[in-house]
């Protein structure tokens, strides 16, 4: 099974996206509990351009026990498909919980910020994205001015007089 997966995951880099996603269709099948399965095809479906048809694959994956960098993955995965699929309530809901297992995900943090956008929290979704940047920019210019984004990121809607 873990070679049929192996070889999946080649087609799929490969560029072979329909092959991959018909390999992992049928693995999915024959092991329709195996979590791993579940987030390959949800994948293959995302990369094929059919969300709607990788989210009842996500949500398998994530309640069958998915884990590590995988349900990492997953939660992106699935919150990023919801908000294309303008669900902007769930994604932001799988954003949630998602941030709450890896506090630490830039990746998380940024496609939180994009659903934030879409349910009008602007000042919520620049301040996370003004910190990731200035989290992890190299570039020097932005870099000299760090202090001053840090202290302006929650504070956009305020006026100074």
């Amino acid at each position: 099974m873990r070679e049929e997966i192996g070889t999946a995951v080649r087609l799929r880099k490969e560029g072979r996206l329909k092959e991959s996603n018909g390999l992992l269709m049928e693995l999915a099948k024959k092991h329709p509990d195996d979590a791993e399965i579940q987030y390959q095809v949800a994948w293959s479906f995302d990369v094929l351009g059919e969300e709607a048809s990788a989210v009842p694959y996500y949500e398998a994956a994530i309640r069958a026990g998915l884990s590590g960098k995988d349900l990492e993955g997953a939660y992106l995965g699935l919150g990023s498909t919801y908000r294309t699929l303008g669900e902007y309530r769930k994604s932001h809901q799988v954003f949630c919980r998602g941030r709450e297992e890896f506090p630490v995900s830039r990746a998380l943090q940024v496609f939180h910020a994009m659903v934030l956008h879409n349910l009008g929290r602007h000042s919520e979704a620049m301040e996370l994205l003004l910190i990731n940047l200035a989290d992890t920019t190299s570039d020097p210019d932005i870099r000299s001015y760090e202090k001053a984004i840090r202290f302006y990121a929650d504070k956009l809607d305020r006026i100074w007089t």
